[in-house]
């Protein structure tokens, strides 16, 4: 009996979604599922002590997100493929999530055999794009210039930016990210600066706007 080649972790806060997911990729001879994570604490903790060939990672989650949790794993073990595979629109969020280092980005709603071929590519340390994904990228390149404001932030900027819109007060931001108050009341206003807002609440009607917030 040949074992399977590629371990997955498959992180979201719903069980069912897991087991949506479990069920068929467990179908497949070269593949297994090796853990499952309902939050991003957990998500973290396994990736430290355990070894995986790909993370299949939902935005969002308790404790920390997809965003917090996809930047730790860059910093603790950068080669670790990681598949973002969330219910929000590839328009909102592909081209960041991209940029910060995901391996792919595909919706929850794709059929499963497009689930299976992206974590086959990825786990070859490919880059894998859905057609909505390539679009979206190729229309970035030939624009040059970002249409939307979230889209200047930083990495941490933006972080933070969602952590602010879903309500959270900068002292809570810190305590998450292990930095001062004082350093995420600056990004908070260097965020408000580059989006031209001036309140949280306007951070949150914007979040929503665009599809930003679950």
């Amino acid at each position: 009996m040949t074992t399977p080649s590629i371990r997955i972790l498959i992180a979201d806060d719903h069980e069912i979604v897991r087991a949506g997911f479990a069920r068929f990729i467990s179908d497949q001879a070269d593949m297994c599922v090796a853990a499952e994570a309902a939050t991003g604490d957990e998500v973290i903790a396994r990736v430290r002590r355990e070894e995986f060939d790909v993370v299949l990672l939902d935005i969002s989650m308790p404790q920390k997100n997809g965003i917090d949790c996809l930047r730790v794993i860059r910093q603790t073990k950068p080669a670790l493929p990681v598949l973002v595979l969330s219910a929000y629109p590839e328009a909102d969020y592909a081209i960041n999530m991209l940029r910060y280092g995901a391996s792919g980005y595909i919706s929850k709603s794709a059929p499963p055999d497009e689930v299976i071929r992206a974590i086959r590519v990825v786990a070859r340390g490919k880059r894998y794009l859905s057609e909505t994904a390539a679009d979206l990228v190729s229309a970035e390149l030939d624009r040059g210039t970002h249409d939307k404001p979230h889209e200047t932030l930083s990495e941490r900027e933006f972080q933070i930016f969602h952590k602010l819109a879903a309500g959270q007060s900068p002292t809570e931001i810190a305590g998450e990210l292990h930095l001062s108050v004082k350093t995420v009341s600056t990004y908070r206003a260097r965020v408000l600066e580059k989006m031209q807002l001036k309140t949280n609440a306007d951070l949150t009607h914007y979040a929503l706007k665009n599809s930003l917030l679950a």
